[in-house]
């Protein structure tokens, strides 16, 4: 599971405010606050909605591998930008039957 600094540094790296963090994991703001601060530890449901919104959004957790825990983005911002545009076209929302 991550850490508070992970996900306070998952937010920057994406450029992600706790209010938009809050929006897409479903998780309070305060909560998340003193989580980023290590002045609180949640459940592992809330790690796991944390860790998941914030993976969904571009970052990418790495685990304690004899360097250390971090995390580093998923995409170049260019790639990110143009993800982004291309999901808010719009359109008629369907399943993807790619193989």
């Amino acid at each position: 599971m991550i850490t508070g600094p992970q996900c306070k540094a998952a937010r920057t790296l994406i450029e992600l405010s706790r209010e938009r963090l809050s929006s897409f994991s479903g998780i309070e703001i305060g909560v998340i606050e003193l989580f980023e601060r290590k002045l609180d530890t949640p459940d592992h449901s809330v790690l796991e909605a944390l860790q998941k919104a914030l993976e969904d959004a571009g970052a990418v957790f790495i685990p304690e591998n004899g360097g250390g825990i971090g995390v580093r983005l998923k995409f170049t911002r260019s790639e990110a930008k143009r993800i982004s545009a291309l999901e808010a076209e719009g359109g008629i929302v369907g399943y993807d039957d790619v193989p």
